[in-house]
């Protein structure tokens, strides 16, 4: 083979081998992307899945400049073409060799990180086990650049044993210095392991933050509020804080509206009406049936609770709405009273005379008030007063206490 092809080149100049070379790469390429590739995608565009016309289009390109950049390193290789080319092997070697692999490297992980990105976008949606997949993706993006790095250095013969070592120690450094960074990052690895929620899940924080998960980050999660607000929370913070997510199991959640009555009212009528409003509200589900519920005798009326579901927590807030304004109706319409507390105040008119005493008129002491004594203070007094009364009685009895 090599005799045949070295007595064929033999009898074309240097720049007519030169030409033959980059026309068989070109043509090589041509072919690739006008037969190949449609005929691709073709076959794609009858299949029931969109996943493989997306593989097929962002392997377009780098299929069509490997196959170019391919032939030109092949031909390079080859001892009677690089002999016969117009520029020399170095120069060959410089320009044609590593370069062109180079290139095919670059352009394969460009269009591997976007293939998974894209492909993670179209899945992300079609189940609880796609949920991971936009951490996948943020990840899948540090590992190909770090690779395609990794091999650049090691086709240009670059030592990469001493970068292993600093990069030890630079990773400890960083460990330390992006500590939160690599917590929010394996943070949300464990949500994810642990099911807890997905895109698309309306979900409560124990901070009292809600709202609906638009993004799941390599870094954090993105809920979007009832307030139409993006809350970007770390995932770190989440991993350790008490999640509701009320989107699972399943979305349909169930709806209290508290209706009291007065006493008096007939039950039965009053159960039958909260019934038949709860069938006719749209935003409540048949099934389960709603059910009113005596819950107690309260102080002022029959309390009790209309018990419904509705298929999403967001509809909730307009499901509530919808009932109170409808029972409110009904009940006037039918006569059943609602009851609310009151409260009587009587006003007594005190006597004139009374209104002029004095208040000091009543004390026992001509209206001097004294400070309130504690029990120790009263004792003392109570001992002064017995040792006065004493010496007292003394005194009576002698006057010679007073003779000096």
């Amino acid at each position: 083979m090599s005799q045949h092809l070295s007595s064929f080149l033999s009898g074309l100049s240097a720049l007519e081998v030169t030409a033959l070379v980059l026309l068989i790469s070109v043509g090589g390429a041509f072919v690739m992307e006008m037969v190949v590739i449609r005929l691709l995608f073709r076959y794609t565009s009858r299949t029931e899945t969109a996943l493989d016309n997306i593989v097929v289009q962002e392997l377009r390109w780098p299929i069509v400049v490997t196959v170019s950049l391919t032939g030109v390193f092949l031909f390079s290789r080859a001892p009677a073409v690089a002999e016969a080319l117009v520029v020399e092997e170095g120069v060959l070697n410089d320009f044609f060799g590593l370069p062109s692999l180079s290139v095919g490297i670059v352009v394969w992980a460009w269009a591997l990180n976007r293939l998974v990105n894209r492909l993670v976008d179209a899945v992300k949606d079609k189940g609880s086990r796609y949920d991971f997949a936009p951490v996948f993706s943020n990840v899948w993006t540090i590992v190909v650049s770090v690779g395609t790095v990794g091999a650049l250095l090691y086709i240009w013969g670059i030592e990469i044993t001493p970068l292993f070592a600093g990069a030890g120690i630079a990773g400890i450094a960083v460990g330390f210095a992006a500590k939160d960074t690599v917590a929010n990052f394996f943070g949300g690895i464990a949500l994810y392991f642990d099911d807890t929620y997905k895109i698309g899940d309306y979900v409560v924080l124990d901070s009292g933050e809600a709202g609906t998960v638009v993004k799941v980050g390599i870094r954090s999660t993105t809920l979007l509020t009832r307030d139409e607000l993006l809350v970007t929370v770390p995932n770190s913070v989440l991993n350790a804080a008490k999640i509701i997510n009320e989107s699972a199991p399943n979305r349909r959640r169930r709806l209290k509206v508290p209706v009291g009555v007065a006493y008096g009212t007939d039950v039965d009528e009053f159960e039958e009406l909260l019934t038949d409003i709860a069938l006719d509200e749209p935003l409540v589900l048949d099934s389960p049936r709603p059910r009113p519920r005596f819950r107690r005798f309260g102080a002022d009326a029959l309390e009790y609770e209309l018990v419904c579901w509705v298929n999403s927590p967001l509809k909730r807030g307009k499901a509530t709405h919808n009932l109170n304004r409808e029972i409110y109706k009904r009940l006037n319409d039918a006569g059943i009273g609602i009851p609310f507390p009151q409260r009587d105040v009587h006003v007594h008119s005190a006597d004139a005379e009374a209104t002029r005493q004095s208040p000091a008129a009543g004390l026992s002491n001509g209206g001097v008030r004294r400070p309130a004594r504690t029990r120790d203070t009263a004792d003392d007094v109570v001992a002064d007063d017995v040792a006065d009364a004493d010496a007292a009685t003394d005194s009576d009895g002698d006057d010679s206490a007073y003779d000096e």
